[in-house]
């Protein structure tokens, strides 16, 4: 028998038990489905959180301290910057005050640092101006605000030049950041940059237990890190566990590894549903042959080899399989979207991804329809033409 010809008739037996084919399918497609939006789902978080962390720079340096026994005092902080390779430095003060503009209030993060901040951290300027080495020395209290700080005190309206109230005392507004997002936890629109000893003075403390630097170039950066790591256990000899050294190839790298298990994890989740679509085909197959087993008697009798009856029922299996797995890819493609659209989610759907599952569920109806085709296939003849 043809392999056309069979599929013909496998199209044919699917068209005419229409119920029983989509109720067949129904595994298959769920699985399909699930397996490419939370596959897509991972891997547009992934993207997501990738281009965050770009947008910081990948010649950007992290020094942390993580014990109040070491202090990263100003003459300190200098020889740092006065390593080879090191473009610009910018240490850092953070802390939680109270904004408030008129009647409206808000909780927002505040960072005190210095004006090589704007070019450490890529923080560009949407309007006005970013804090100067001058603010800084004279302790100016002036404010430059994040986007979404802006838009929470003064809705649409410029803010530069007007006054908003830190914890009780009044601070000139001087300029506003352009929007950059969120990455790990830092760098929000949701936040507040003041000069560092202004900073100082509204969080209480003159300790210092963040420093960024900034390379002069990305090819150099595994060298500046080693230069910043010798010059640390100078300063600091024997405290190498009170402070850390990181760059963003560092979080990029975990990020990375992060993501690939989270993909796997939720990739492996959803294809447990195709395996649970396959023994519904299996079944629904099984059924089939005791339905048809006079059939299968007629056909043999009047010449039907077992190799033929073998490949009806295995074809009809993958065209169940084939079918599921289209109408699953449709489904998972519309279903992201959906997800999208409704929770702003990033969906990063990929062509190798949807591939590999419908390749997986054609495996899936191969394998699972073998037992039920081999099964039809060594019927006896004579004993089926009896089967009522």
């Amino acid at each position: 028998m043809r392999i056309l010809q069979s599929i013909k008739m496998a199209l044919k037996s699917v068209k005419s038990n229409k119920l029983r084919s989509i109720l067949t399918m129904l595994g298959i497609i769920i699985g399909v489905a699930s397996v490419i939006v939370l596959v897509s789902i991972a891997q547009g978080s992934t993207k997501n959180v990738t281009s965050r962390i770009n947008q910081l720079g990948t010649n950007l340096l992290t020094v942390n301290t993580y014990s109040t026994n070491l202090e990263l005092t100003e003459d300190k902080i200098s020889e740092l910057g006065d390593l080879n390779g090191v473009k610009a430095i910018s240490p850092v003060v953070s802390g939680r005050v109270t904004a408030k503009k008129d009647r409206t209030t808000s909780q927002v993060s505040l960072t005190g640092t210095n004006a090589a901040y704007s070019d450490v951290r890529d923080a560009k300027v949407k309007q006005g101006r970013f804090i100067t080495d001058l603010d800084v020395e004279y302790r100016q209290k002036v404010v430059v605000l994040g986007s979404e700080t802006t838009s929470t005190l003064f809705g649409a309206s410029n803010p530069v030049g007007e006054h908003i109230q830190l914890d009780g005392v009044s601070y000139k507004v001087v300029g506003v950041l352009a929007s950059k997002g969120s990455s790990m936890g830092q760098g929000g629109d949701n936040t507040i940059i003041v000069p560092l000893s202004t900073g100082e003075r509204l969080v209480g403390s003159t300790t210092i237990s963040t420093v960024y630097l900034k390379g002069k170039s990305e090819d150099q950066m595994d060298f500046v890190m080693n230069e910043v790591k010798m010059k640390m256990a100078s300063l600091y000899p024997g405290k190498s566990d009170d402070y850390g050294v990181t760059n963003q190839q560092d979080v990029m790298d975990t990020m990375s590894s992060v993501s690939e298990t989270m993909t796997l994890m939720l990739g492996g989740i959803a294809s447990i549903s195709l395996l649970v679509g396959g023994i519904g085909i299996m079944n629904i197959m099984l059924v089939s042959v005791s339905e048809r087993t006079k059939e299968i008697g007629i056909r043999k009798a009047i010449g039907a080899k077992r190799r033929d009856i073998l490949l009806q029922f295995l074809i009809e299996a993958v065209v169940l399989s084939a079918l599921g797995g289209i109408i699953g890819i449709l489904s998972g493609l519309g279903l992201g979207e959906l997800v999208s659209t409704l929770t702003s989610m990033s969906i990063s759907f990929s062509t190798s991804v949807i591939l590999y599952s419908f390749l997986f569920s054609l495996v899936v109806g191969v394998v699972f329809g073998v037992f039920p085709a081999n099964k039809a296939s060594k019927l006896n003849p004579i004993q089926a033409l009896r089967y009522q």
